[in-house]
């Protein structure tokens, strides 16, 4: 398989990633922590034309770094591009301890539960960090990060180098929970609480930033029937992805009461390749990173002139995921998770 490929089907709008115009691969790194709905995603990149998988990128949230990096071997594999590079990031948050770990959503595997066989290739030499800075470094202006789990690595990158900012093309997170409620407490979305201090670096640092909450993931669903069409299709992943969902989907029904499951990280990737399906609105986005409301994502929408400065002053805005076409983002994932 070419892990290079190209997408015929893609818009060219605004800082998307994929143009229909231009014959040159698009240059993308995954930092990841797989994790179901994570698996999901990087095999869509994988079925994508016209993007040019540079590397993935491991860190801690769905599973340990060292078992994220075990999955993304295997997912690699899985794709047939076993020698595309993972990196192993940090095993914990900016400011040590131990990282939080969600297997009562993913399974101990990370995968639901279905233990694939160990991987064959071996994680890269490079710390993901330096990989990141790398990899920016030889190509300034032209990589994008598709953030998919807490945002260590990218701080770590940015502390490394103090031009990354600058030289990334652009970075799409998923992460907070903007004006809505959080999905680990109240206040907070997983991936932002895993380390907040690292996201605040990552959102204040300047670089092209588009951020995804929850807010907008949870409104695309793949319901029952959707997953049944999923399993019945002649798609090239479709029966691993799954056998992968009935964990996922169970804990959905006992954690949500729905019937189906939440499209985080599949969701985040169509905001990467097909912004147009979105809409989004700038602003300074700041971390709590303390407290009650640690991880708590707030963004000042430019709505009042401050008397004052004030934590928000004087940073660089990021765009914020507003509304999303459900229909057309969710008809998208599935016409990719069903490719053969």
């Amino acid at each position: 398989m070419d892990c290079a490929v190209a997408n015929a089907n893609s818009h060219a709008a605004g800082d998307d990633v994929v143009s229909g115009s231009s014959a040159k691969p698009a240059k993308l790194i995954i930092d990841t922590d797989p994790g179901i709905d994570d698996s999901m995603a990087i095999l869509m990149a994988f079925q994508t034309p016209e993007l040019e998988i540079l590397g993935l990128t491991t860190t801690f949230g769905n599973v340990t770094t060292e078992d994220a990096t075990r999955n993304a071997l295997i997912l690699c594999e899985i794709a047939g591009c076993p020698d595309v590079p993972v990196a192993e990031g940090s095993p914990e948050p900016l400011k040590g301890g131990m990282p939080r770990v969600a297997d009562f959503i993913h399974g101990t595997d990370g995968m639901g539960n279905i233990f694939l066989s160990p991987p064959k290739a071996k994680k890269c030499d490079k710390k993901a960090s330096e990989f990141l800075v790398d990899k920016v470094s030889e190509y300034p202006g032209e990589v994008s990060i598709l953030a998919l789990g807490p945002l260590t690595n990218l701080a770590l990158a940015i502390k490394r180098d103090s031009s990354f900012a600058s030289k990334v093309k652009n970075i799409v997170v998923l992460g907070g929970a903007f004006f809505a409620l959080g999905n680990v407490n109240p206040a907070a979305e997983a991936n932002i609480y895993g380390d907040p201090e690292a996201a605040d670096v990552v959102f204040t640092s300047g670089a092209n930033i588009v951020v995804v909450g929850i807010n907008i993931t949870t409104q695309v669903k793949m319901t029952d029937d959707d997953m049944i069409e999923l399993r019945q299709s002649k798609g090239k992943y479709a029966q691993l992805l799954s056998g992968m969902c009935k964990f996922y989907r169970d804990w959905h029904v006992k954690s949500d009461g729905v019937h189906g499951i939440f499209l985080h990280d599949p969701v985040s990737f169509v905001a990467l390749v097909r912004p147009d399906l979105f809409t989004f609105k700038k602003g300074v986005v700041r971390v709590e990173t303390q407290g009650v409301c640690m991880g708590h994502t707030l963004m000042d929408q430019g709505l009042k002139r401050w008397n004052a400065s004030n934590p928000w002053t004087g940073y660089s805005p990021v765009s914020v995921a507003w509304t999303v076409k459900v229909d057309e983002v969710l008809s998208y994932i599935k016409k990719l998770l069903m490719k053969p």
